[in-house]
């Protein structure tokens, strides 16, 4: 089952890699978390395909965690042209106006920051954990 889409400028492969690649996700690690079946020149060949079929697509974007229509949806060429007639738009009309901040609000601010950083951390290790246990485990 192939989706289709309205615009043929959309190629689905090249935004699966531009998603990916900004994510910092190697083809390796799509691979694993797509199951046995895959491998790194599988997902290689899946980013050179224009459509990819939906439940791939459905399952490679919960891999990533973005929504699928971003991968079907995305074009460049748009995307590019919004930001350009945006930034002209925008850039005479920064007011940054008056700012004061108390430095210990700052601090607590900076804190607040850093535990939730710490707990991102550990939950992150923690799912990487579970990953090589699986990856162990089914050797």
């Amino acid at each position: 089952m192939t989706h289709t889409t309205s615009n043929p400028k959309i190629h689905e492969g090249r935004n699966l890699k531009r998603f990916r690649e900004m994510l910092g996700i190697k083809q390796d690690f799509l691979a694993f978390e797509l199951g046995e079946d895959w491998n790194q020149q599988k997902v290689s060949l899946l980013e050179q395909k224009e459509k990819i079929e939906s439940g791939i697509l459905e399952q490679v974007a919960s891999i990533l965690k973005i929504p699928a229509e971003a991968i079907r949806n995305f074009d460049e060429e748009q995307a590019v042209n919004i930001i350009a007639n945006t930034f002209d738009k925008v850039e005479n009309s920064f007011n940054f106006g008056t700012f004061n901040l108390h430095p210990m609000e700052k601090i607590i601010q900076l804190h607040n920051e850093k535990i939730a950083l710490y707990e991102r951390m550990l939950k992150e290790k923690e799912e990487m954990m579970g990953r090589l246990e699986r990856l162990i485990g089914d050797k």
